[in-house]
């Protein structure tokens, strides 16, 4: 896409990105209106990690990013992205918009949304969804916080508040030993197993089955997500991006009698960002619950976590307000609330015909 004067404030392109310089531009800036206000709290990927995203080949997602300069040539001031999932969710895009913080408050941000919203409608894309984190002093509601009220003014209701929890590590063993020996006693029948990379074959599809449910099985709030396509190629894809991003991924899951997958955790380490670990996605097949599945697999991933020499002394997870279940065992496992997020999603009008 060639450059296009949106006002006069803001020109934005397209970022090529295989371009290092263009695309640490566009980086910088999202890094910079990311931690404003939460610092070491933004949860922001690696510029080696987006590096290998934005080049691998995907056919899951097509991603475009974009930089917005006041002028021709200048430095970057504005920095966002529109995503489409490619296999389901058809009417779907995700966004970002974001804005260095020395250049807000001069319409860079609206001009760069609207752009957005064309963009998708372009595409065949109505529903439009995106994350905003704040600091905890700003609570559930996230109101007065600068991005919160960005998304209140151009129509976007929060539909989904999130709660961004962190426990140090490792937990005592003594602690993860009486829960597990408490889950164990609710789970007789079932086997938990735990492993650092790929998911074994024979687990793949049941693995895929349960973590492509996620958007649709777990608490959602007023969020609308249809179901994601399950696909094995789609789980193979992920992995083999997070393996050239220099990831570790542990794994645990809770199998049925069958050695069907009833319950999955992941978690994530990355060698480019000292001492965190990431906690995925954690879901319980609803045929299987309440067998304190997981709290099981919870506990299992964060043992083999700790047996790894990974220099890891705290994790990071995301849990829906309205998910009290998972809470409650987040908080059992000693997770303690650091910052607030939510979803925001605002389905688009066409525009009228000429």
């Amino acid at each position: 896409m060639s450059e296009q004067p949106m006002s006069e404030q803001l020109v934005i392109s397209e970022v090529d990105v295989f371009d290092d310089d263009a695309l640490r531009e566009w980086y910088d800036v999202v890094v910079a209106a990311e931690r404003e206000g939460l610092d070491d709290l933004a949860t922001v990927w690696a510029f080696p990690e987006v590096q290998v995203m934005m080049r691998e080949p995907s056919r899951i997602r097509e991603r475009h990013l974009f930089s917005g300069r006041e002028t021709a040539g200048g430095p970057v001031v504005a920095a966002g992205s529109v995503v489409f999932l490619l296999q389901d969710n058809p009417t779907k895009a995700n966004f970002l918009v974001a804005v260095h913080p020395d250049s807000r408050r001069r319409g860079h941000g609206s001009t760069l949304l609207a752009f957005e919203e064309r963009a998708a409608l372009a595409a065949g894309r109505n529903l439009m969804s995106t994350e905003i984190s704040w600091p905890e002093a700003f609570g559930t509601s996230g109101d007065g916080w600068a991005g919160r009220e960005f998304a209140r003014r151009h129509g976007y209701p929060l539909t989904l508040g999130e709660i961004q929890r962190e426990v140090t590590v490792p937990v005592d063993a003594t602690v993860l030993d009486a829960l597990a020996d408490e889950a164990a006693a609710a789970h007789q029948g079932y086997e938990i197993r735990s492993w650092v990379g790929p998911v074994p074959d024979e687990l793949a599809l049941g693995w895929e089955t349960l973590a492509s449910s996620l958007m649709t099985e777990a608490p959602m709030g007023e969020g609308q997500h249809e179901p994601e396509v399950v696909d094995v190629a789609n789980l193979r894809e992920q992995e083999a991006l997070a393996a050239k991003q220099g990831r570790t991924v542990c794994c645990a899951v809770a199998l049925n009698a069958e050695g069907e997958v009833a319950a999955y955790t992941d978690l994530a380490v990355t060698p480019h960002e000292s001492g965190k670990a990431y906690q995925w996605g954690t879901l319980v097949r609803r045929s299987d619950r309440g067998h304190r599945l997981g709290l099981a697999v919870k506990v299992a991933n964060l043992r083999l976590l700790q047996s790894l020499d990974l220099g890891v002394d705290r994790m990071v997870t995301f849990n829906a307000e309205v998910n009290d279940h998972m809470i409650a065992i987040n908080e059992r496992l000693g997770f303690a609330v650091v910052a607030r997020a939510g979803e925001f999603q605002k389905r688009l009008e066409s525009p009228a015909a000429p």
